[in-house]
């Protein structure tokens, strides 16, 4: 079975998506399966996908709007798509967007048109981008939790759905291994994502300058950067830190911490962070909501992020608790080697 997958920042940005991408496509091949992934940036180390890239001339510096299909971003995925689908062969079998908007209609289109299969993954969460997923009529939309699947299944029942989440790589994030000197204070605090105000990590800065002792360390990019940095240097003085990472560290950063905290909005699709962070033996400070809660189970404590007082209590606990075995045995629910071998079971079953 050949499957292709369009993922317009891998190569240049390694997210939640483009880790998706990367972690399956490999996995796939391993099924017995062939698979292309389209993207824009280079080839990534350890791919055993083809690599197809399209160079489409993109400017980061750019600010992004939630305004769906003209919005600067969009329009450069647009264009990313027509010509990923201008070079795809019709002996592909399952063709699979994971950005959105234009290239999930532009996506379904061609599929229709050569007889194909289409899959989409609820990567975006519940929002408007998954709500023009699913009324794309995908031949499967696939739901990362429960409470994602059964919010697709009320936005539009006549769409098939399933429910496989995300994963992580229980063999490079482990608790035992190499570890990293941050030269902050003890205990240290990670929050790993990328600094956008929907992340909230500006929360907490908040909450961990109410503790009488520790640091935070956020680990990313992004535009609220400047603003994160300067409020962090403001309230924590000598007890914060900002730094970013290629993914292939990310197994020692976080076994270097001592919690790991997850502010973000409530419509976040899952957070892989999430999964990495408990594999390396992190307890959770996380948002209080279904899709937390499913994903974290005992392995965290979840609050309301917004409430700095209770914010700052559950860090406190979560820092009073040996986390270790509660959250390797949470972890070890979402192996990518079972995630992989689910979609596999679905991909088979859409060439019947």
């Amino acid at each position: 079975m050949k499957i292709a997958f369009l993922s317009f920042y891998s190569g240049d940005i390694y997210r939640g998506v483009e880790t998706f991408v990367h972690e399956l496509a490999n996995r796939l091949i391993g099924l017995g399966n062939e698979v292309v992934v389209y993207q824009r940036g280079k080839r990534l180390p350890g791919a055993k996908y083809k690599t197809v890239i399209i160079p489409i001339k993109i400017d980061y510096s750019r600010k992004g709007s939630y305004f769906p299909f003209v919005n600067y971003y969009a329009l450069r995925v647009k264009d990313f798509t027509k010509k990923s689908l201008e070079k795809m062969g019709k002996d592909v079998d399952i063709v699979f967007p994971t950005n959105g908007q234009w290239q999930s209609v532009l996506c379904k289109l061609w599929a229709k048109k050569n007889d194909k299969k289409i899959v989409i993954s609820g990567q975006s969460g519940p929002g408007l981008d998954d709500r023009i997923n699913i009324y794309t009529f995908p031949d499967v939309f696939v739901g990362l939790t429960k409470y994602q699947l059964s919010w697709a299944r009320r936005i539009n029942p006549c769409v098939t759905s399933f429910e496989i989440p995300n994963g992580v790589d229980l063999n490079k994030f482990k608790p035992d291994g190499e570890k990293l000197e941050f030269n902050l204070p003890r205990p240290i605090i990670l929050c790993v994502g990328a600094f956008d105000k929907w992340k909230r990590q500006d929360h907490a800065i908040y909450a961990v300058s109410k503790l009488a002792k520790g640091s935070l360390l956020l680990v990313g990019k992004g535009r609220e950067e400047k603003n994160l940095k300067k409020l962090g240097d403001k309230l924590l003085p000598g007890r914060f830190r900002i730094m970013s990472f290629p993914h292939s560290r990310m197994p020692e950063v976080y076994r270097s911490c001592d919690l790991f905290t997850f502010p973000t909005v409530s419509w976040e699709s899952f957070g892989i962070v999430l999964v990495e962070a408990m594999a390396s033996g992190l307890g959770v400070i996380a948002t209080d909501d279904p899709i937390r809660a499913q994903i974290v189970g005992e392995a965290g404590i979840l609050v309301d992020p917004t409430n700095v007082e209770e914010y700052a209590n559950a860090l406190a606990a979560g820092l009073n608790k040996s986390w270790k075995k509660l959250s390797r045995e949470q972890a070890e629910k979402y192996s990518w080697d079972d995630v992989a071998k689910m979609n596999n079971r679905l991909f088979l079953s859409l060439k019947k």
